[in-house]
This record gives structure tokens, sequence and C-alpha cells, in this order.
């Protein structure tokens, strides 16, 4: 069977248009899956529905109730009678709008205790006001300046749905005619994750331009000594609209951790087209174009898919995150740097045959003509040979600083902070953000912790029994806890603040109790709900209110054959800062298994390891960097470990893959060393620095989820040069050594020219 670089080699050589051909087929095609992709938020982007919690948010969601939307009317006083008159009009209108359960707000309350008409003078509608429970009116009416609606949606509407209701609510408004003077807004969790979802396509699109600048510039810069230096930002390109289209096709959405991935893939894709381009313009100066080509293909081609496939196998150890925008990240750059690595591949060489490339001259740095004056690029090589060498000579010294400080790293890593709150992810100055701060600000936190229980039934006396007693017991030993509502309350309510104690009783003050508002607590005979509302709290706060929670259900022993759970968006975002904290040691430790299995498998010893050496050293000064600029792991940055092996590995795979080249010639180790750095140093230097590019646009970033992990990445991948060209050598040296290489150096070879 022939090697599939060699038939493709000779294919691109002998069918050259044939090729391009299919290259511009393959790249329609992708075009077209571009138009099918699609942006995703909320909860399904941080929790998997098929796992126990997912399902049970899930159910719940479409069981009892979605988010709620929110109006903010704000005038010189809304209690003007023209303003209440709007609001109740206006209120009327949204309630005939399809998905709407209810609108509820101050002017229901005024017409409650006015027999169901809304008052005509501000001074009845101060009296009714002034004889209000005072925690009521603090809540619908938080200033004379300002009044909110609350716009409830139907059970298990989904985000699609919730958005052409929050479309449907700015046209009712917009064709409104408010008095003058007063401004409505529309907020709300669904408006926010609507406004969210637009600045996502917006930043990708900012983002993905600005690697690209980024790029152009550190290649232009860079890559100057060969010729078509902006080729490989072509390739990136072509690579780039393949994974969209992948997703497109596949149904892979954009969330706000993928779209930290596009820069991510511009710069790891750059490394590719650069690695391709300097070895064909490396071949093309002393062979014909034929050759150059199959020399290309079948010599660099194994040796950076290995590199690929290790950097792949990183991104792939993302898959088992139990985030599922983490695992779409880790998927989408799986895909992606196969993409570029296939169409470096393909469109270098077909590139070179179509133009008939010819190298830019280049003085022989091993030879140098007299009086000759060697270029940038050739005295850079020359001296991370040397670096090299001696290095490769005295190793001991560098791994052992290394080392000290990659230990210390992953001490501190320990002590960085995990931050899972979503409202600290966005821009800062985002409208609907300040919106839903201003009404937490005056009505207190608007979500609920959801308690569901669940029981052979419910309704009996016993458990009925027990839902009360809890509920009560929560208010009394908790201080953020403001209220609770459940089928035990409302039975109270409506049973003349009595608790019934036999079945038949409890049925007739059910039946008493509207349907509407019985089946958001009610469901059926074998589940029910308790919504305690609390103080609004930070995510720490949070998190250890929702584990008191936990720990007074155990304290309080549910009846026999009663499971007590905890729900909603508050614990899911508990428990997000968990996984976080679990998932990042894990992707860790599985990146490195992975491309550890890898290496041995493809090179069947256990000296393979060689380049995991370096890497587990960037992976720790990663956690210092972390520490050191006070940043918190979040859903994207907690992919660092994993990606950081990634990135570093191809780096470090291929140096070693040049150094055994280098060795098959028959030359003493420390040699093949000097010769593999000083090679490949350029190449590996300039795809470095342009993935620097690449990650740096992340900075820009409005997201501070993505401009954090920006700062991050850029670092990581200057100690991942660090790695491969400072103390990638010591370890081969070393590794060498204790082979008992027979091709160990003799003086009379160890030498470098100068």
């Amino acid at each position: 069977m022939k090697n599939p670089y060699e038939w493709l080699s000779n294919t691109i050589n002998n069918h050259t248009w044939a090729v391009f051909g299919v290259v511009v087929a393959v790249f329609v095609l992708a075009l077209y899956g571009l138009t099918m992709v699609s942006m995703e938020t909320g909860d399904d982007t941080y929790i998997d529905k098929t796992t126990p919690r997912g399902a049970l948010l899930a159910h719940y969601k479409d069981t009892y109730g979605s988010d709620a939307i929110m109006l903010i009317y704000e005038a010189d006083s809304v209690r003007n009678p023209d303003v209440l008159r709007y609001i109740d009009d206006l209120q009327e209108d949204l309630r005939n709008e399809r998905y709407v359960a209810g609108v509820s707000g101050v002017v229901d309350l005024l017409k409650q205790a006015n027999d169901g008409t809304l008052p005509s003078s501000k001074a009845e509608i101060d009296g009714i006001i002034g004889q209000a429970p005072p925690e009521l009116v603090e809540r619908m009416l938080p200033s004379d300046l300002m009044t909110i609606s609350v716009i409830n949606l139907e059970p298990g509407v989904s985000t699609q749905v919730q958005e052409q209701v929050l479309g449907n609510i700015e046209t009712v408004i917009s064709i409104s005619e408010p008095p003058p003077g007063l401004s409505v807004t529309v907020s709300g969790n669904p408006a926010f994750s609507k406004e969210m979802g637009d600045a996502m396509g917006a930043e990708m699109g900012t983002l993905i331009l600005v690697a690209m600048i980024f790029m152009t510039i550190a290649v232009m810069l860079l890559f100057s000594h060969v010729r078509y230096r902006l080729l490989p930002v072509g390739v990136v390109a072509v690579g780039l609209i393949l994974t969209f289209g992948i997703m497109g096709l596949s149904g892979i959405p954009v969330s706000m951790v993928v779209i930290g991935a596009f820069p991510v893939l511009i710069g790891i894709g750059i490394d590719y087209a650069i690695q391709f381009q300097a070895r064909f313009d490396e071949e093309s100066r002393h062979s014909p174009l034929p050759e150059a080509v199959w020399t290309t293909i079948v010599k660099s081609g194994p040796s950076i898919l290995i590199a690929m496939t290790a950097t792949a196998l990183g991104f792939i150890a993302m898959f088992f995150s139990p985030v599922p925008m983490v695992a779409d990240f880790g998927q989408v750059c799986a895909i992606g740097v196969a993409s570029c690595y296939i169409a470096a591949l393909i469109i270098v060489p077909v590139f070179g045959t179509l133009t008939n490339y010819q190298p830019k001259t280049k003085t022989d740095i091993s030879n140098p003509t007299p009086g000759s004056k060697r270029s940038f690029v050739e005295r850079y090589e020359h001296a991370i040979g040397k670096m090299a060498y001696t290095i490769a000579k005295h190793p001991l010294p560098v791994l052992l600083i290394f080392g000290v400080v990659a230990v210390g790293g992953y001490y501190l890593d320990e002590k960085v902070p995990i931050s899972a709150d979503e409202k600290t992810f966005v821009p800062d100055d985002m409208p609907t953000l300040l919106n839903l701060e201003k009404i937490t600000r005056t009505m207190g936190s608007t979500s609920t912790i959801p308690v569901v229980v669940t029981a052979d039934n419910v309704r009996s006396p016993e458990t009925l029994a027990w839902i009360d007693r809890f509920g009560t017991y929560e208010l009394e030993h908790n201080d953020k806890m403001t209220g609770v509502t459940s089928i035990a309350t409302l039975i109270r309510d409506y049973n003349g603040g009595v608790l019934p104690e036999t079945s038949a009783e409890i049925d007739a003050a059910l039946a008493r109790v509207p349907e509407e508002t019985l089946k958001s607590y009610l469901n059926g005979n074998m589940e029910a709900v308790l919504e305690f509302s609390t103080v609004s709290m930070e995510m720490d706060a949070q998190k250890s209110f929702i584990e008191g929670i936990q720990s007074d259900i155990a304290w309080n022993d549910p009846p026999a054959g009663v499971t007590v759970k905890i729900t909603g968006t508050s614990e899911m975002f508990v428990a997000l800062m968990d996984e976080i904290a679990e998932s990042k040691t894990f992707m860790t430790i599985l990146g490195f298994a992975f491309i550890l299995a890898f290496l041995i498998l493809v090179y069947r010893r256990v000296g393979a390891a060689s380049p995991l050496i370096p890497i587990a050293f960037v992976v720790g000064w990663c956690g210092a960097i972390m520490y050191f600029l006070g940043l918190d792991y979040t859903p994207l940055t907690a992919v660092l470990g994993s990606m950081s092996i990634g990135v570093a590995s191809e780096y470090t795979i291929v140096i070693m893959e040049r150094c055994e080249e280098e060795l098959a010639k028959g030359i003493g180790y420390l040699d093949a060393i000097q010769h593999a750095v000083q090679k490949i140093g350029m190449a590996i230097t300039v795809s470095g620095v342009a993935t620097i590019s690449g990650f740096a646009a992340l900075t820009v970033s409005t997201f501070n989820i993505i401009s954090n992990f920006g700062l991050v990445t850029v670092i990581t991948v200057g100690f991942s040069l660090v790695g491969a060209i400072i103390a990638l050598p010591a370890v081969l040296s070393i590794m060498y050594r204790h082979a008992g290489s027979t091709r160990a150096p003799t003086p009379a070879t160890t030498g470098i020219v100068d």
C-alpha cells in the first residue's frame, strides 16, 4: 500500500489543477455550512440536560415556569393617573400575547383595592398605596420615579420562543403612545440573554478581524525571508472557513466560550502553514519544484501530523468536561486544527506549483562568503542553535530552575479563585445588565431557590406537614430568606390560615386555589415545589447558602419515600463552580495521558515522552501567572491546562522530530539538537509570535471572560516557546545520554562553526 503522503505529493505534481478544483469545491461547501452556524446562550451552555442535575432543571422549567420579563417604567411621577392608565392598557395588551402566562404590576394592586377599577385621582392612588403592605409596595413601587411590571411566560418556553416574545413586546411598546416624560425599558433574564447573544455575534466578527490583522503584521515582519510571506494568512482563512462550515453542517453552536476558539485556531493554524511553507522554501532552494513538493509533504507531513494530533488530543480532553460550552470549545478547536493542517498540507504545495515558486536568495549560514553580512534571520538561527548546544551540554541547571518554578506554580494554582457568575463574564456597560442591576437594587433578588419534593403522594397530610415545617424552619433559621411559597402556604391562604389534617380537608382546600396558581407549585399527586425568595448575594455566598439548605434538608429528615432536591438557575451556577474546580484538573491530567499514550504508540519507546516534560513546566508556570495576575478560573480559563498541553506539544514534538531526522544522518546527539533548533527555530518562533498575535486579539474583547483568557494564553504561548527552545534541548540531552546513544558526539564534531 502506497504511503498516503507519497500519493498526495504525486497527485499534486501530476494533477495540480484537479487538486485545485477539489479545494475550491470544498471551500464553496464550507461557505454554505457557514450560513447555518447559530448562536446559543442560556442554561444549555452551562449544564448537560442528560445529567440528573440538568434533567431536573429542565423538568422544573418545563413544568413550573420560565424566566420573567420585566418592564421598567420611569417618569417624574409614576403615580400620575395618566401614567398608570397607560401601564394598565399596556399590560392588558401584553396579556393577549402568545406564551404570556400573566402580567402583574402596581396597577393590579390599585385595582384590587378599588373594586376592580383604576383610581382616577392621585389622592385616591396615594391613599391606597399608603394602606398597602409596605413590603409589597417596596417591590412594586420602589420610588415615585420608577415602577416595574412582571411578565410571566408559560412554562417550558424555549430560548428561541423567548426571543420571539421579546420582539413582540418591543413592537407593542413601540406602537403604544406613552405619556410625555415616561420611558419604558424591557429587562429581565430573557432580555439579558438576547442582548448577550447579539453582542456575541458582533464580538466574534471583531475578534476574528483583529486576530487576522495582528497575525498579518507579525507574519509580514518575521516571515519576510520567504517569498509570498502572506500565504499562511490565506491558508488560515481557508481553514477557519472550513471549520465554520463543519460547525454549521454538524449543528455545533457558538457560545460565549466557543467565541474564544476562533482566535485560538487562527494562532495555531498559522503555525502549520508557516511550517509547511518554511520547509517548502528550504527544499526549493536546492531541488526542483516536484522534488520540493515531494520532500515537503512526505517529510514534514507526518511529523506535523503527529504534532497536530497531539494538539488535538489536548482539546479532545475537553470533551469530557461536564460544562457543554467547554466541551464545544474543545470540539471546535479539534476540528479547527485538523482543518488548518489539511489546508496547509494541500494549499502550500499546490500554490507553489501553480506559481512556479522561486525562493529568495539567502546566504548559507554554514559557509558565509568573505565580507558578507548575515541577516537578522541567520543571526537568530545561529544564536538559538548555539544556545541549544550549550544547554544540551549542561542540562541539569536549566531543568532544576524550571522545575522549581513549575512546582511553585502548581501550588499557587490551587489558590486561584473560581468564578461562575454569568453577569461578570459580559461587558460591564451592557444595557440589559445595568437594567438588571437596577431591578435588583430596587426589588431585591429576582431569582428564587426552588426545592423539588417527590413522593408517592405529596398531598398526604404527613408530606404536606413536612413541606410546611421545612419552609417555616428555613425562614426562621436563615436571615437571607425573605419568603417561601409552596402548596402548604397556598392551602393556608385559602383555608383561613390553618393547615388541614386529613386528606379530605386538603383536597377541599386545594380545590379553592386557582388552577393557574396551583400548577406553579404542584404537579399531579407525586411532585411539589417550594420556592424560596432570597436577598441578592454574591456567588460565593450563594454557594454557602445552597449548601446550608442541603444540610437543613438532611437535618429535618423528610418522611420515608420522600425525595427532596434543590434546583434552579442559582443552584446551576453554584454547581458550575465545583465542576470548574474538578474539570480543570481532570482535563489537564487527561490531556497529558492522551498525548503520552499517543507518543509511546507512535515512537514505541518510553523516551518519546520527552516533549511532555517542558509542557509540564509550562502548565505549572501558567498557574503561577493566574495567581499573580489576580485572575479567576472561569468556564473558559478552566481549559487553560489542557489547551497549553495541546499548543506546547506542537512546538516540542516538531523539534524532537527534526532532531530524530538529524540523528538518522549519523551525527552526534549534541549536534543533532543544535541543528534541529537552528534549522526550524525561526519557523517555530515566527509561528509562535503569530500565534501570540492571534491570541492577543482576545485581549481586546469587551467580554471579561474572553479578554482575561486572552491575556493568559498570550503568556502561555510565550512560555511554550521557552519550553521548546530552552527546556526541550536539556530534556533531549539527558534522554539521549541515558539511552546510551551510539551516536554520541566526539570532540571533533561538537563545535559550532562561527
